[in-house]
């Protein structure tokens, strides 16, 4: 009992120490209180996510900042600052989203307010590399090379459908055949759950580019998200910056001024 008791003081002190800030802003502005910030000349201003533009013109100094709740979980900085992206920005046009997190070989799962439901280790391509390889997902699997075996980068609209073998899945990305679904055991040698069970990264990559998921993780978080509309699913880059890929800006990194 101390055991848990002290773990979960370790857990949330560790959250708090990585989270004051975030705290600081969302605490403030729960009492009323405008929270301005400035922006430097090089941070985009107002995400439109329909022209996927920034409109300057719509920033207003009275703008308060919104950060991502990922509870006591602590998530890689790169998650971090996708999450946080979509939630100031209003990127995932109040749907729920996914965000898959390549170098760590996990899936976030968030309701439409940036609030963290569920988190799991997943499969991925055993290729690394960000870029879909053209015509990829009309060719036999056979036919697909070692180093063709990735799952690409970007921000993808999933939405529900079936495969080949009329397994309902999420697809990420159509033209690519990559979609996300429960992990399949039937092939032994793979290990596909042992795999997962382990802690280390490294063997997460066997795919041919599609995102495995645990069966039960998958019925309890990503089959709702998905349930009665589209979502988004952002795949982070494991090569390239997260800017180089979504056009995201630092949340944190904005200024506040107080008058």
């Amino acid at each position: 009992m101390n055991k848990l008791h002290n773990s979960a003081r370790v857990a949330a002190g560790a959250w708090l120490a990585g989270n004051l800030r975030r705290v600081l802003f969302v605490g403030v502005a729960s009492l009323g209180v405008i929270i301005p910030y400035a922006l430097s000349s090089d941070q985009p201003a107002v995400y439109d996510p329909v022209s996927t533009s920034i409109n300057a013109e719509n920033v207003t100094p009275e703008a308060v900042v919104r950060f991502a709740d990922f509870g006591l979980e602590i998530p890689t900085q790169e998650a971090r600052h996708i999450a946080d992206w979509v939630a100031d920005s209003g990127d995932n046009m109040g749907a729920g989203f996914v965000i898959v997190e390549k170098k760590s070989a996990r899936v976030y799962v968030f309701d439409r307010d940036a609030r963290l439901q569920g988190t799991s280790p997943v499969l991925l391509g055993a290729a690394r590399g960000d870029d879909a390889i053209p015509g990829i997902g009309t060719r036999p699997l056979e036919q697909v090379r070692p180093e063709e075996k990735t799952t690409h980068a970007g921000r993808f609209v999933g939405e529900r459908g079936r495969n080949t073998q009329g397994e309902d899945i999420v697809w990420v990305d159509y033209d690519a055949a990559v979609s996300m679904h429960r992990v399949r055991s039937t092939n032994k040698k793979d290990r596909r759950l042992e795999r997962l069970a382990t802690e280390t990264i490294d063997d997460n990559r066997i795919s041919y580019g599609c995102i495995n998921i645990p069966v039960a993780f998958y019925e309890t978080y990503i089959h709702p998200v998905f349930a009665t509309r589209n979502a988004v699913i952002y795949v982070l880059p494991e090569v390239k910056s997260a800017p180089q890929v979504f056009g995201s800006y630092d949340v944190v990194a904005r200024t506040i001024q107080i008058p």
